[in-house]
């Protein structure tokens, strides 16, 4: 049998893994900041297999507007600057040596519009995920009364103690979007 405080702590750890993923999403954003992050989607040929740049390189960065990447082999040096120019990212990696520099180049007005479209987008999707959450808790409390395991009166209150979470989580992403925002038009 499933109790009600049992209802409440697995909603309130899925709305918190919900804003981890959203984290998450938000870094692969661009901002007019270099971020190592960025190249967490970008993936390179190894030995007949797609593997992530950071499992053939070290990605790192060199200034506010510069990703260093430093490949563990000789000779992967073409094949992740051809890698990181495919990406759908928009960037142009110049090789030094055995090092690539990936410089971010400065966002248009346009393209910052764009990015915190994005990011606002992204955050509907994170509400819409802890909405249904809720839905799902709210749905276990009334199976719950329908079985006669709690009265309507616990209900009620349980389904208040995971109102009160939703909202909690709700302006959590407000705020993370709003952050995102400001990074993303500050120049």
């Amino acid at each position: 049998m499933t109790t009600i405080a049992e209802i409440k702590n697995t909603a309130a750890s899925k709305m918190d893994q919900s804003i981890a993923a959203f984290k998450n999403n938000l870094q692969k954003i661009r901002t007019g900041r270099a971020n190592p992050a960025l190249l967490d989607t970008v993936h390179v040929e190894y030995y007949g297999s797609m593997m992530p740049l950071s499992q053939v390189a070290n990605v790192a960065l060199l200034d506010a507007r510069t990703i260093s990447v430093q490949p563990w082999e000789k000779g992967m040096g073409a094949k992740i600057e051809k890698a990181i120019r495919e990406s759908d990212l928009g960037l142009n990696p110049a090789s030094m040596g055995d090092l690539i520099r990936v410089p971010m180049p400065p966002m248009s007005e346009e393209r910052r519009k764009e990015m915190a479209k994005l990011a606002r987008h992204e955050g509907e999707n994170a509400k819409v995920a802890v909405r249904n959450l809720r839905r799902e808790a709210n749905d276990a409390l009334k199976r719950l009364v329908k079985d006669k395991l709690i009265s309507e009166d616990e209900q009620k209150r349980a389904e208040a103690e995971v109102q009160k979470a939703t909202d909690k989580h709700i302006a959590e992403i407000d705020a993370l979007v709003a952050t995102k925002e400001q990074e993303i038009m500050a120049v």
